[in-house]
């Protein structure tokens, strides 16, 4: 599929231009943020060839694709340019009821992860130079050296406007107005006025002596207060003087109110902040190491680690060192060797290629193949990957690894942002979490079909694997254990389990069952929540979450009745089952009854039923499709 197709396919799964806010990209995913997260077609997300995944962080939705995303993302704004920023008059997305430290974090995240290309940029640029300095390959006191050395310093000196450029945005603010406000606070001669030691005041009211340049809480605050004042003075003032006195009465509000107020506040917050994260890191030693280690992965799936962005770079402005930015090139390397140990364990040589493969791109900085595409999805190597990081960002922290710039790249390509007198504990912590990480990875091994379709992918064509440990109090029972699963005897047939629509399976939106991965059959939407037997015969499974329910006839065709899509995640809830594992049931008995509009408001209630041994069948055809109503004639099995 070409990446203009891949581009309208994930435009449309996403819910259309019309429920994009804006979208961009890093270097594996498109972060969306959109108006509704619940009209995202997930399924149909994951079909597509170019996407490895996706996930939710906050209120942003993110497609994960992995080294073309940078190609997807430019077809995508050449045919829709207007998603690529947010706009000033976005519809505001329906209120939710959130933690008010996870809307700060979200926001934080909102505003940083835009910056980051040019700040890891310079970032890198800054760890190279000082590799060549260390080797001798270059002088600090050469005017390339000093050229070479503004482009890296110079993005953190004024890193206020970047700041004040996604800020403004973030909180729908003239971007420029922000960047006026941020330029005023940097200006030469107010620094100069600042930073002379007198005493200054504006009217009558002490000004704290703060300085600007580097900072990342000031100017955050100032551009959030500046967009509720702008948006007030623009409902005041009078349309044909808007132009002119919306944003000089911005500014002769707010340059004051920061230089007295917000600047020695937001000063106070960051290092009351820095302070405390710091004092963790210090005073944490081992075990902060391995608590930190050990969770990263999931701070990065979360987002939380944008929010650690201002503390980062705090502390590499006024300390020269930061004590967290190593535990992410650990973690990153945990997810390297936990892959790596798949590699080592797994059978099917697709996967071994996958597993090789990710486990280099995770070498190399980039995880989201690798964590989403491999650990995640088999369970145990992402334990493996955790464990790892713990033992290795342990190991780190106790020596008090530290890295001295901000060089954008968790992986190899890094490293010499950790060059300085901690660089062989970091490099240690990493090659522990590399090989611990493949070392359990590789002795917990993988159950190759997990990774193939949810938990009903033990139920393949003829097996009879489920317990009889259930009975019902209802009807008359059987050991299903000691049933063995008998080959069919004659043509079968069975009867709509439900009212409603009848469908063929490939328009099931799961490719589990679209693609007829676990047989043949036909699906229904129902438009009442009852479910009733399609046979006669024995009850050979009621799943716990009680969604699916596995018959099998007397004449032996085994069906498997799955009610709706992804709704093993609602554990249960809206179900209700009246029979159980090993009841004799007739055709028509009530089997399941759910709460039909409940269920539908958060998931997609088209119901499969498939012949889970349709290879002991010549064919397995639907009868009827369309309208259909409960009993009747639906599916046929030939011998």
């Amino acid at each position: 599929m070409k990446h203009q197709e891949t581009a309208q396919e994930i435009i449309k799964a996403v819910g259309g231009t019309n429920n994009i806010n804006s979208v961009y990209h890093c270097v594996t995913r498109l972060r969306f943020d959109l108006k509704n997260n619940d009209k995202v077609d997930n399924s149909s997300l994951k079909k597509l060839d170019k996407v490895m995944g996706t996930n939710i962080s906050g209120d942003q939705f993110q497609v994960i694709i992995g080294n073309d995303v940078s190609k997807v993302f430019d077809a995508m704004v050449k045919e829709h340019p207007a998603i690529q920023q947010s706009s000033e008059n976005k519809q505001a997305k329906p209120e939710k009821n959130k933690n008010v430290i996870l809307n700060i974090f979200e926001t934080i995240a909102g505003v940083f992860a835009p910056m980051l290309p040019a700040i890891t940029a310079a970032g890198m640029l800054k760890g190279l130079l000082a590799l060549f300095v260390s080797v001798g390959w270059m002088s600090a006191g050469t005017d390339t050296y000093r050229i070479l050395s503004a482009i890296g310093d110079g993005v953190f000196h004024y890193l206020p406007l970047l700041i004040a450029v996604s800020a403004a945005r973030k909180f729908g603010s003239n971007p420029f107005v922000a960047i006026a406000l941020g330029t005023a606070l940097m200006y030469p001669d107010m620094s100069a006025l600042l930073s002379s030691g007198e005493s200054v005041a504006f009217i009558g009211i002490p000004v704290t002596a703060v300085s600007y340049a580097s900072s990342v809480i000031p100017i955050l605050l100032a551009v959030w207060l500046m967009s509720y004042v702008e948006k007030w003075v623009d409902r005041v003032i009078p349309a044909a003087l808007k132009l002119l006195l919306v944003p000089l009465i911005t500014l002769l509000v707010m340059v004051p109110v920061t230089l007295i107020a917000i600047g020695p506040l937001g000063t106070f917050v960051g290092s009351g902040l820095s302070g405390g994260i710091n004092w963790l890191l210090n005073e944490g030693g081992l075990i902060a190491g391995i608590v930190l280690g050990g969770a990263m992965a999931l701070i990065i799936m979360t987002g939380m680690h944008y929010a650690l962005v201002p503390i980062i770079l705090s502390n590499i402005a006024t300390l020269g060192f930061d004590k967290f930015l190593p535990l992410t090139f650990i973690s990153n390397m945990g997810q390297a060797g936990a892959t790596l140990g798949v590699f080592f364990r797994a059978k099917d040589k697709k996967l071994k290629t996958v597993a090789l493969s990710t486990s280099f791109t995770a070498l190399m900085g980039v995880t989201e193949p690798a964590m989403y595409g491999v650990n995640m999805k088999y369970k145990k190597p992402f334990a493996a990957a955790m464990i790892g990081s713990a033992v290795g960002g342990g190991f780190a922290l106790a020596f008090g690894a530290k890295a001295y710039v901000l060089a954008g790249n968790g992986g190899l390509p890094g490293l010499p942002s950790l060059i300085g007198q901690t660089f062989w504990y970091s490099f240690g912590g990493m090659i522990l979490a590399f090989v611990v990480g493949a070392i359990m990875s590789t002795v917990f091994g993988i159950k190759e079909e997990e990774g193939d379709a949810e938990a009903l992918a033990q139920f393949s064509p003829g097996a009879s694997t489920a317990p009889a440990t259930a009975r019902s109090s209802n009807a008359a029972t059987v050991d299903v254990e000691e049933m063995g699963a008998p080959t069919p005897t004659s043509d079968a047939v069975a009867v709509a389990p439900m009212t409603g629509k009848a469908i063929a399976l490939k328009e099931v939106n799961d490719p589990t069952f679209g693609d007829e991965l676990m047989g043949k059959g036909v699906a229904f939407v129902p438009t009442v929540g009852e479910l009733v037997s399609p046979v006669t015969g024995t009850i050979m499974n009621v799943f716990k979450t009680k969604h699916a329910i596995v018959v099998r006839s007397d004449n032996g065709m085994e069906l498997l009745i799955h009610v709706g899509i992804n709704t093993v995640k609602l554990r249960g809830q809206y179900f209700e089952a009246h029979v159980a594992t090993g009841a004799r049931v007739q055709e028509g008995d009530k089997l399941l009854t759910f709460e039909l509009d409940q269920i539908a408001k958060e998931y997609d209630i088209t119901t499969a039923m498939v012949v889970t041994n349709t290879a002991d069948y010549k064919q397995v055809l639907p009868v009827k499709l369309g309208e259909i109503t409960m009993g009747e004639e639906v599916l046929k099995a030939e011998i």
